[in-house]
C-alpha cells in the first residue's frame, strides 16, 4: 500500500492522501514512533490536526508517516501489530498504560 511522509504541520498534513482509511505514525526528528493511530477514509486531516499543538490530543513529532490500507478493518489490526511492537510513548489508554 502506498506509504507517504511529511511534516507534522497543517501544510504538510493537508498533502495527504484522504480518499483511503490510514494507519499514521507521528515521528519524532530522529524517526522514533510517539504515535500510531488510524483515520477513516475522508477523516484523515482533521485527525492528525487534533494531534498538532494546540489541537484537543496533542503528541509532539516533527513528522508523520501514513500508509493507507483498503479497510478500516485491516488498518485497526495493523495499528495493534504496530503498538504492540513499537510501544509508542503516546499511545496509552486512560490508565497511563500502553494499549494492549
Amino acid at each position: 500500500m502506498p506509504q507517504k511522509t511529511v511534516p507534522f504541520t497543517k501544510t504538510g498534513i493537508g498533502k495527504l492522501p484522504n480518499n483511503k482509511p490510514v494507519i499514521y505514525r507521528i515521528q519524532t526528528e530522529d524517526g522514533r514512533n510517539n504515535y500510531t493511530g488510524v483515520a477513516k477514509r475522508g477523516r484523515v486531516y482533521n485527525r492528525l490536526v487534533e494531534h498538532l499543538p494546540k489541537g484537543c490530543d496533542p503528541v509532539p513529532g516533527t513528522k508523520v508517516m501514513v500508509q493507507q490500507v483498503d479497510s478500516i478493518a485491516e488498518a485497526k489490526q495493523r495499528e495493534q501489530a504496530i503498538i504492540q511492537r513499537s510501544q509508542p510513548r503516546y499511545n496509552i489508554n486512560g490508565k497511563g498504560k500502553l494499549i494492549p
